[in-house]
């Protein structure tokens, strides 16, 4: 008996045959399916992030630095940042390793091509943990995702921290300014609290950004707070930060009316204020109160807490 190749009789091959385009498709039912990258024949790189895992970051304590590595050129056709990112020249990478060392770091091109990867390849040698943004700028502008105006933040001409200065003993916009700054515009910034009459003096010597006083742009206009000159003056509007915004604006300017959660943030706000005497001490704490309610404005809204407890683990 021979242990070949057992050949199927006639009428069993033809009810296993496969039809005559079955390759064409095939190919069709693969190729709906396949990115743009992969319909080139592009590998993908396992040190990706995609542009809505950093969003789930961005405005978080766990935000990695971000870089904007875009050519002029490119940067002018669309001057727009990812939140918290700074732009740098790729050849000035290395005067920058410092301040990245210890960090985990994204880095983005137009494209999220030829320069975040080489970039992230330079920076990997230094042992800096860096990801490249998948598709670049453009996958997060098609991703609608929130932008900071470039042409109005610091960030895009300089990588140094920025520096902003207001009145002392702060209370409400006075820590929801900083925290908006430190986790949308720049993670870096540095803020001086000053006595009220000092601040613009100060922001001319020592080249800050004033806010929060009267008669200058980022402040109080008509019904609106410091907060809301910020969100319009950058750009940055996304359903959570909207949602804050009310909050603030209704506990800064004693309107309790247009949020019920504003009076719970007075009330810690000014409960802060007689814990610290350093206002930077203050600011740091303020940073948690804050962080908590953007994590609440974001993910936590349509949750409740009652008792009895609606299930009870046993």
């Amino acid at each position: 008996m021979s242990w070949g190749y057992l050949r199927k009789p006639r009428e069993a091959q033809a009810e296993v045959s496969l039809p005559v385009d079955f390759p064409a498709m095939l190919h069709r039912c693969i190729g709906a399916s396949l990115s743009v990258r992969e319909k080139k024949n592009i590998m993908p790189a396992p040190n990706e992030i995609t542009p809505t895992q950093l969003m789930r970051l961005v405005g978080t304590p766990e935000v990695p630095g971000i870089v904007d590595l875009r050519i002029d050129e490119d940067f002018d056709s669309d001057p727009r940042l990812v939140p918290g990112a700074f732009r740098c020249s790729h050849t000035a990478l290395d005067s920058l390793i410092p301040r990245f060392t210890g960090k985990p770091v994204v880095v983005y091109c137009q494209k999220g091509r030829k320069i975040s990867q080489g970039a992230a390849a330079l920076l990997r040698n230094e042992a800096i943990s860096v990801e490249v943004l998948e598709g670049g700028q453009f996958a997060w502008r098609d991703a609608d995702l929130p932008m900071v105006d470039g042409t109005k933040s610091p960030l895009a001409t300089t990588t140094a921290p920025t520096r902003w200065v207001t009145r002392h003993r702060p209370k409400i916009d006075r820590i929801a300014c900083p925290w908006l700054i430190r986790r949308f515009i720049d993670p870096a910034a540095q803020f001086y609290f000053v006595p009220p009459q000092d601040v613009e003096l100060v922001a001319e010597k020592f080249n800050a950004t004033p806010f929060d006083i009267e008669g200058i742009h980022l402040s109080h206009h008509g019904t609106e707070c410091s907060f809301d000159a910020f969100l319009g003056e950058f750009g940055l509007q996304t359903e959570a930060l909207d949602r804050m915004a009310l909050i603030v604006r209704g506990a800064d300017t004693n309107r309790h009316e247009l949020a019920p959660e504003a009076a719970g943030i007075l009330a810690i706000s000014l409960g802060l204020s007689r814990m610290f005497r350093d206002d930077l001490a203050q600011l740091n704490a303020g940073m948690i109160l804050f962080d908590a309610l953007y994590r609440w404005s974001r993910d936590a809204t349509d949750e409740g807490h009652d008792w009895p407890a609606t299930s009870v683990r046993k």
